[in-house]
């Protein structure tokens, strides 16, 4: 199968080097000159994804149209608020019946799309999948035990993703909760700047617990209002990814959170970061206002990241909400 890979970012480069590694023909799409010639060149993504080694067979390019010659599968690793352009970019170069796979976890600000909703309205006439799940870029990249999930609204597309992407080290299972999947793994990552913040305040594991565990009731809820399943919840997409991102020190939105704990600003403790659970934050408590659910973490982290609020003043503030039943 003939694979383009479009965004050279971590992950698009781990994904890539996956694919390598699953016998897929592979090129690699990067908007930045310097990153195709590092992986031609050096065999090492000296940008975003240092120190890793890149399999021989694969390729970059910077042009768009040369990317995605012929490729029956199309994987979309861009950051979000970047997702419309680049698909309605790929939309006159695409093969008829090209598979589309969005591995973005984030959410359009401005129409609150989620991105497999974007690339329908952007290049309508190719099958739409989504991969999601627990997966550091740097150790999908260095083959290390991963295990994802790819979910379409049409289970033969979703299979057919599972099939070519799986291998002895890349475990993926099938779904057709693309709601389920996309939303769980967009929204994690605002819990995943909470759980970051309770690190740098210095509190402890019985804090970052209680986080993570109303945060996965309060994703529940919205994506439970928006179509999506309970059991994905309880899966890779859901918790398996929730937990990653909470806990992992790869996190990168958990560094954020770290940071603004420690004291810095929101720019300073972003430099240098593609943290998506910053604008998904505008986009989760604006879906939660418009579909009447309850996030309590996601509008404290609003508070945080927009509207100056100090970190330990919305913690304790969450802490102090009125007593409820679980």
């Amino acid at each position: 199968m003939r694979v383009s890979v479009v965004g050279g970012g971590a992950w698009g480069t781990g994904l890539a080097s996956h694919c390598v590694r699953a016998g897929l023909s592979v090129r690699l799409w990067a908007r930045e000159s310097e990153v195709v010639r590092a992986v031609n060149d050096r065999r090492e993504n000296t940008l975003f994804l240092p120190g890793v080694s890149l399999p021989e067979g694969l390729v970059a390019f910077d042009r768009l149209e040369e990317a995605l010659e012929d490729a029956e599968t199309a994987l979309v690793v861009v950051p979000s608020e970047f997702s419309r352009g680049v698909y309605r970019e790929m939309r006159p170069l695409l093969r008829p019946g090209a598979v589309l796979v969005s591995a973005t976890k984030g959410l359009e600000r401005d129409t609150l799309l989620r991105m497999s909703e974007v690339a329908a309205e952007e290049a309508p006439a190719h099958p739409l999948a989504v991969l999601s799940g627990p997966s550091f870029a740097v150790e999908v990249a260095r083959g290390q035990p991963t295990a994802v999930v790819a979910a379409s609204t049409d289970h033969a597309v979703a299979e057919s993703v599972q099939r070519a992407l799986a291998t002895g080290s890349f475990r993926v299972y099938s779904s057709e909760d693309v709601v389920g999947v996309e939303l769980a793994g967009a929204l994690k990552n605002v819990i995943a700047i909470a759980a970051g913040i309770v690190d740098g305040l210095g509190y402890g594991h019985n804090t970052v617990s209680a986080l993570i565990t109303r945060g996965l009731a309060e994703i529940g809820r919205l994506t439970g209002s928006l179509g999506g399943r309970p059991e994905t919840l309880a899966g890779l997409a859901g918790l398996g990814d929730l937990v990653l991102t909470c806990t992992g020190a790869l996190s990168r939105n958990r560094r954020v959170g770290q940071g603004l704990g420690r004291g810095l600003s929101l720019a300073e403790a972003s430099a240098g970061l593609v943290a998506e659970g910053v604008r998904t934050t505008l986009a989760a408590t604006a879906l939660a206002e418009r579909e009447g659910e309850e996030m309590p973490i996601a509008s404290q982290m609003k508070a945080v990241l927009y509207d100056g609020k100090a970190p330990r003043q919305a913690l304790d503030e969450l802490m102090l909400r009125s007593l409820k039943r679980e």
